[in-house]
């Protein structure tokens, strides 16, 4: 049961296509939301999405993927990222390649990014497209593993908006149970009619960008991203650089409803509970956390009503999906590397968009840069459909 370290992370999302651009982005408060430029739907003049600035021709120049016809946008993103990780990770290819290295990946609309294609195949209206092989939700992951040759432990995780954040949980306990010793964990989702679709006829998309824990917050952004994380055990990691560790992680269901959580939040209660538990912290230890923080009246109040259960006093905390937008099944996983940021380099970054906080609560998002913060201990909140609550702690390295 020794220490899981997490020693390369990689990202592409609205904020820049990869870690630096990321970083340099929230440290600078430049929301990655605004209109779509590459995504073409009858809702792109009338709604705000946090798009990733690349067509889909440019996404394969940048990951050298011209010829293959085959791979959809969420399979590009996810190499992008996937490859930035085991560059930062040092990764050799016996490593990639060792029965030892599990991979554990997410998404919730997959293959199913290019809706009308699908319809069209579906139906059999004409020839087959080029996606007619890449419609699952585990495509990515399949085109992962045979690209670079992975032979060990692989698996593909849908639990919606918590997805990632259960990658990062599962693949933590794999290494503290011997099962693996090293975990490239992640997610990645791309903006799909599928989803704008289902979001819209939910009526919980905002015209306007997101506005997370504000009085008049009226629905959430909807984004795409890929995150990928690198875990290490305490013995592979020994002499490598090492951004965090993961010390917690707590999982439950809020079992109430399909697309919205309790007034109880017992979901998101029990979630962070269990992952103060596993890390053996007490509440006052968190120095910071990443809020789930949609922008959707239900998740704020009762994400807002957790923290009251929880914390006393309640840490700071802010939204990062008022720069992403809400990325899904990528969401648990860029936002643990946004937390990382946190720990490594002492700063918290403000919560955009929220004018007039919410009055139920005597506590508000963090609203401006700080740096030279003191911060050893972080959460990160993920949230699914289905009430599938997950909470992540990441540590300080001593």
């Amino acid at each position: 049961m020794g220490k899981v370290f997490i020693t390369g992370i990689g990202t592409i999302s609205s904020l820049g296509l990869n870690v630096r651009e990321n970083l340099t982005s929230l440290r600078e408060g430049r929301t990655g939301i605004g209109r779509a430029r590459h995504f073409y739907s009858k809702y792109t003049d009338s709604l705000s999405f946090a798009e990733i600035n690349l067509s889909d021709t440019q996404l394969r120049t940048v990951c050298g993927e011209l010829e293959d016809k085959e791979l959809t946008r969420t399979t590009l993103i996810a190499i992008s990222a996937f490859s930035e990780a085991i560059a930062d990770a040092q990764l050799a290819e016996e490593d990639l390649t060792s029965f030892s290295t599990a991979f554990i990946s997410s998404s919730t609309v997959g293959g199913m990014c290019y809706t009308d294609h699908l319809y069209a195949d579906a139906n059999m209206k004409g020839n087959p497209s080029d996606y007619v092989r890449s419609y699952e939700g585990s495509d990515h992951t399949r085109r992962i593993v045979q690209k670079f040759g992975l032979k060990g432990f692989t698996d593909t995780i849908n639990t919606a908006c918590s997805s990632s954040a259960n990658a990062i949980l599962l693949g933590a306990k794999l290494i503290k149970s011997g099962r693996a010793n090293r975990v490239i964990v992640g997610g990645a989702d791309c903006l799909a009619k599928y989803t704008v679709n289902g979001f819209n006829s939910l009526m919980i998309l905002s015209e306007n960008p997101c506005k997370p824990f504000d009085a008049q917050r009226d629905g959430l952004t909807l984004g795409e991203a890929a995150a990928y994380l690198v875990l290490e055990s305490e013995d592979v990691g020994l002499n490598k650089k090492k951004y965090a560790e993961v010390s917690g992680y707590g999982n439950s269901n809020d079992a109430f409803h399909p697309s919205a959580t309790s007034d109880q939040a017992i979901g998101p209660v029990t979630a962070m509970r269990k992952a103060l538990e596993t890390a053996r912290l007490s509440s006052e230890q968190i120095d910071y956390i990443n809020a789930h923080g949609t922008g959707t009246p239900n998740n704020d109040s009762t994400e807002s009503f957790a923290f009251s259960q929880v914390f006393k006093p309640v840490p700071p905390f802010n939204s990062t999906k008022s720069y992403t937008g809400h990325t899904l099944a990528a969401s648990g996983a860029i936002e643990s590397i946004f937390s990382i940021f946190s720990l490594v380099y002492g700063e918290l970054y403000p919560s955009l968009n929220c004018q007039n906080p919410m009055t139920e609560f005597d506590f508000r998002p963090i609203d401006q840069f700080k740096t030279k913060q003191e911060i050893h201990h972080v959460m990160s909140n993920s949230f699914g459909f289905g009430g599938n609550c997950t909470s992540i702690i990441l540590s300080k390295c001593s």
